[in-house]
């Protein structure tokens, strides 16, 4: 069998850090990216040392366009194909504060491992309708949902225009994203696009509070960058089960 291709944004720590673990450790070639060059040359040391020497660097800062080309060239020319892409990087988008993060959890345990999940925390009528229905979504769409987020963000309305007041970039990113993964599903039915919730993991972002390790936050994601029977395009995934948008 042909020795698959694997990009993972955001490899140098945590949850990114553990797919490209994975990921080698199955065969894969891997990819790792980072916006730090260091870090990520950091992690992929790390890796060759306990073994695995399929993994390679890259620079990549995912909301950079001239940055993304340089890796799409890269990948290019070195593999000539790319079969797997974990889109697992994120930015936190504010400053958290861990004590008031911590009672936001104490509130609602299952919140921390549903910020990408929309109705838990947009109770916007008009926004969840849009996103809901996959049969008209589109880029544009998408980019007034965005727009109307950033203006309700900079008018200090967030809360009274029905988005969570806590982590709200962070989540709202996260939900766009999901949104356009069913998009992307839609518009190419020869890939398979699905979104995975790999639940409440301990990481650097979250000051180590989650419920579950690394390790086994990849286990899904990995699970279905490896598997060869199609049929999960357009699924949103909490840890291994099937679940709604």
């Amino acid at each position: 069998m042909e020795t698959r291709v694997a990009v993972v944004t955001g490899g140098n720590r945590g949850v990114g850090l553990e797919i490209c673990r994975q990921l080698a450790s199955n065969g894969i070639l891997v990819v790792l990216t980072a916006r730090d060059e260091e870090k990520g040359c950091q992690a992929v040391k790390a890796l060759h040392q306990s073994g695995l020497s399929g993994v390679t660097f890259h620079q990549l800062d995912v909301i950079d366009r001239s940055s993304i080309l340089l890796l799409v060239e890269f990948v290019r020319t070195k593999f000539g194909k790319l079969d797997i892409l974990v889109n697992n990087a994120a930015i936190g988008g504010t400053t958290i504060d861990p004590e008031r993060l911590s009672e936001l959890l104490k509130q609602d345990p299952k919140a921390s491992s549903q910020l990408d999940y929309f109705p838990q925390f947009i109770s916007n009528e008009g926004v969840i309708k849009v996103l809901s229905d996959i049969d008209n979504l589109s880029d544009e769409k998408l980019k007034d949902v965005s727009g109307m987020f950033l203006k309700d963000f900079k008018d200090g309305n967030l809360e009274a225009n029905g988005w969570q007041p806590v982590t709200s970039a962070y989540a709202v990113s996260k939900t766009l994203v999901n949104a356009y993964s069913r998009l992307l599903a839609k518009k190419h039915p020869l890939l398979e696009v699905c979104c995975v919730n790999p639940g409440f993991v301990k990481t650097d972002m979250n000051y180590g509070m989650g419920l579950i390790s690394a390790e086994e936050g990849a286990k899904a994601p990995v699970r279905l960058a490896l598997q060869e029977l199609r049929g999960h395009s357009c699924l949103y995934f909490e840890q291994c089960e099937i679940a709604e948008f």
